[in-house]
């Protein structure tokens, strides 16, 4: 049969061309690269339009200026991703302007430290609202328009080694280890809709959320030392784990979760001086 066994083109530019995406938390302080940030401009560089939607537009103006400055079709949207109404705004917008929904990509979150013993328990509950209940609440909105448009679809959650090795940031693990038991229920209840839902744990990478809460450079190095090859990650790693699961070359590909950490997962457990990861 034509197709069953043929392999892909050389170079098809990741099947992202002419596709719509939605990047929640994409935009990041002044002009640095956030995970949010990156994968942006690098769904947007494999031909995607993207939506960038932070809390703060001036921040996802930022990121849009950077894709359309390499020529690149994004707009940027404000929307507080906990409020179901905005969530849904959001996909109205791009639903709107491009006409069909193929990408999403959670990637709102917050840090915070402390026991359950320490953990004050409104922050705890803020904590799973922005970490966990944006991406229900963004994905509730954004799979009908997925299987409307007719083609499927991908979600990618952003999680972190936090969840699988906890070290003193317990409601942040907790919740994003809530994030990975979402994106496997999600992964088989959306599987039958060719929706794709695949989560991104990353680990200590520099972005400018971590440099705006001040970290001093012993401790930058204590984090790049953490990992196996010994070198700092950035949003960039991230982005490009983003960009490759939300392609068409992760196409068989769903319920996963892809690590990148630099091997950080595989020492021991060592508390983090930076806030997050």
């Amino acid at each position: 049969m034509p197709g069953v066994d043929a392999a892909p083109p050389l170079d098809d530019g990741d099947g992202l061309a002419g596709k719509v995406a939605i990047v929640t938390g994409g935009g990041a302080r002044g002009e640095g690269i956030g995970n949010g940030r990156a994968a942006a401009v690098l769904l947007a560089r494999g031909g995607a339009r993207v939506l960038v939607v932070d809390r703060e537009l001036a921040l996802a103006a930022t990121t849009v200026a950077a894709i359309r400055g390499e020529g690149g079709v994004a707009e940027a949207f404000a929307a507080d991703v906990t409020d179901e109404e905005q969530c849904r705004a959001m996909v109205a917008l791009a639903v709107e302007r491009w006409g069909r929904l193929d990408v999403l990509d959670n990637n709102v979150g917050i840090g915070s430290r402390g026991s359950v013993v320490d953990e004050d328990p409104a922050r705890w509950h803020r904590v799973m609202e922005v970490n966990v209940t944006s991406m229900v609440l963004a994905s509730r909105a954004a799979i009908p328009a997925m299987v409307a448009s007719g083609g499927g679809g991908s979600i990618v959650n952003v999680s972190s080694i936090s969840a699988l090795r906890p070290r003193g940031l317990t409601a942040y693990s907790t919740s994003k280890g809530a994030v990975i038991a979402l994106t496997k229920a999600m992964a088989v209840d959306h599987g039958p809709d060719g929706i794709r839902v695949n989560c991104v744990a990353p680990g200590p990478v520099y972005t400018p959320m971590v440099a705006g809460d001040g970290m001093a450079a012993e401790a930058r190095a204590q984090r790049a030392r953490a990992s196996v090859l010994g070198v700092e990650g950035t949003g960039w790693d991230v982005g490009q784990a983003v960009r490759f699961l939300a392609s068409d070359r992760a196409r068989w590909i769903t319920g996963q979760v892809l690590v990148v950490d630099g091997g950080a997962t595989l020492k021991g457990p060592e508390r983090d001086p930076g806030t997050g990861a």
